[in-house]
């Protein structure tokens, strides 16, 4: 786990070493225990190290024997082990312990082909001497964030955006983004809300020679078949697919636990954890002293049924001191507040192991929101398949095209493209076309949400104070196996989850299994009304606000007033146009 960062110049100038140290100096906490640089003729590569694996010798980056290849990564390559063991008795043996170098060793045997036999979380760039090309590749759902900027004299690269700004590139706001954070509530990839900079998409990797970029597709995940079994066999794959999942989670050379919410997904991963360790398994959660928020009760419950070393701290709920502080390791706005209590229980954890199993991706892979309950009803099942892509897209927009019309100022409304998003839909949709509905709406989920916000949160929150994130959820053999399955084996007569969770009833008990699914959130449509209200009116309404000229000033008056008057409840609308303002003070002022 760290931080990588560099360029790549169209032509043959060295760039000054302190320009490109000052890329990995923006994120050391991403990487506080080390920083290497390889940095020559019109290109560098440089990494900000978390040591997890290989203490001693795993320092970054890793040269080829004849000093031609160079490779950095940020992730974990889970299955690094049996690979070098493949390699043992081979011209590409591993010298170390370390999985990057592995990374190294495959390439320099298989060349690119080798991304589709690691198993793990990873933005890795590889610079090849031989060919004199640069490889920026991202992992198959974006768990591992990789942003990059190119004009026509260079491209430069960095796990953060604030990595590359830190280069030297100029800074402009992209209003496209604009547009559609308000539409998703997150800047969806490939765009940023820089001109210019852009977001490595998940399954795919750019090589960049001196006088192009080209992306490629490396993992498909709408070519996988459905597939055909009986309820026990789904049950009996589903236990031992996620088995090995967290098994393989388990390696490292340094302290390491879990987040335990007490949900489903949380008690699961810890489950299994204690099975396969000799030792409690270390786990941590927060409360909140409002009881209509509050976990704590269930996350004691599970962690008394698997005897873990439990840590809980109960926090007073209004944790938007720091919104400021999440924005600024996001880099870009999200307008989903549970960013705040998740940087709060990464700090907890922070100070006792630098890794922990999170149970991240559950939701979007096996069906688990709320929202698709109350979304698939037995009309949708009516619906020709252009009015289902119409409702679907309504249902997981914060502002449709009129709403925007109503929002947005006659100067935005020139800026924007206010088909955009749905064009961004519709081509997903194309691409989901062989999955049933349930699947297909999972589907957008998993390509959008999850690497567009969901998976920004684990990566941003826990690096913010060095520690890293593992999602056994995500293992490939695991999405694989959920989108191989029917939807109606995810949601059932009204039962988010339905065969995952019959697969784990017994081993987590039926109330931690069967509870209601509560979001990791604060009360913060009622504070909106009230202790909010002066934050409300700086962000929304103060004369900084209104010289961006980007909406219509009585519009966002009437969201403010049909809430504070419970006429409806705008509660999303509001904070993510305060987000925006945060994430313009940020970055651009």
């Amino acid at each position: 786990m760290c931080g990588i960062f560099g360029y790549f110049s169209k032509v043959d100038n060295t760039v000054d070493f302190q320009r490109v140290k000052k890329m990995g100096d923006s994120i050391d906490y991403r990487g506080p225990d080390g920083q290497g640089i390889f940095n020559s003729a019109g290109v560098a590569l440089g990494n900000q190290r978390l040591a997890i694996l290989d203490l001693e010798h795993g320092q970054q980056p890793f040269i080829s024997d004849d000093g031609k290849i160079v490779v950095v990564q940020n992730g974990e390559i889970f299955n690094h082990v049996e690979i070098a063991s493949e390699l043992e008795n081979s011209p590409f043996r591993c010298k170390t312990h370390c999985d990057t170098e592995v990374i190294l060793r495959l390439y320099e045997r298989d060349g690119i082909s080798f991304i589709s036999k690691l198993n793990g979380m990873f933005a890795i760039a590889i610079y090849d001497g031989n060919k004199d090309e640069l490889y920026l590749i991202r992992d198959r759902v974006g768990e591992k964030p990789l942003y990059y900027y190119k004009d026509e004299s260079m491209v430069a690269f960095g796990s953060e955006i604030k990595s590359i700004l830190a280069f030297g590139v100029q800074k402009s706001v992209n209003y496209s983004a604009i547009d559609t954070f308000l539409t998703f509530n997150y800047v969806p990839s490939p765009m940023t809300m820089f001109e210019n900079i852009f977001h490595v998409q998940p399954g795919k990797y750019l090589s960049i020679s001196r006088d192009k970029v080209s992306e490629n597709t490396w993992w498909d995940l709408s070519s996988i078949s459905k597939c055909e079994r009986t309820e026990s066999e789904w049950i009996s794959l589903f236990n031992k697919t996620l088995d090995e999942a967290v098994k393989i989670r388990l390696r490292s050379d340094v302290p390491f636990g879990a987040f335990l919410s007490g949900g489903v997904d949380s008690s699961t991963v810890v489950g299994i954890m204690s099975q396969h360790m000799t030792q409690p398994v270390k786990t941590f959660s927060i409360g909140f002293h409002d009881e209509r928020f509050d976990e704590s009760e269930f996350a004691q419950s599970a962690a008394t049924r698997f005897n873990t070393e439990h840590v809980m701290e109960k926090v007073e709920s209004n944790l938007l001191s720091l919104w400021p502080k999440v924005t600024y390791h996001c880099d870009q706005p999200h307008g989903d507040v549970s960013f705040m209590p998740t940087l709060r229980v990464a700090q907890l954890a922070a100070e006792q192991v630098k890794m922990v199993l999170t149970g991240d991706g559950a939701d979007e892979l096996f069906a688990g929101y709320d929202k698709y309950k109350t979304f698939f009803t037995e009309e949708i099942d009516t619906l020709d398949e252009q009015s289902f892509r119409e409702r679907y897209t309504k249902n997981i927009s914060l502002f449709d095209k009129h709403a925007k019309l109503n929002l947005y100022s006659e100067g935005l409304i020139e800026r924007v493209d206010l088909n955009l998003s749905s064009e961004m839909l519709n081509d997903i949709f194309e691409q989901a076309s062989g999955f049933d509905r349930i699947n297909q709406a999972l589907y957008i989920d998993t390509t959008l949400l999850l690497s567009g916000n969901n998976l920004v949160k684990p990566d941003r929150m826990g690096m913010a104070v060095s520690i890293e994130n593992r999602a056994p959820f995500l293992d490939y053999n695991m999405i694989e196996l959920a989108f191989s399955m029917p939807g109606d084996l995810k949601l059932r007569n009204g039962e988010t989850k339905y065969i995952y969770k019959l697969a784990v009833k017994n081993l987590i008990g039926d109330e931690l299994t069967y509870r209601k699914k509560q979001m990791f959130t604060v009360p913060i449509s009622d504070w909106l009304k009230s202790e909010l209200k002066p934050l409300v009116l700086d962000l929304l309404f103060s004369e900084r606000a209104a010289s961006r000229s980007l909406f219509n000033v009585d519009c966002v008056q009437k969201l403010y007033l049909d809430h504070c008057e419970g006429v409806s409840n705008n509660t999303r609308e509001i904070r993510a146009l305060m987000a925006l303002e945060i994430w313009f003070r940020t970055f651009i002022d």
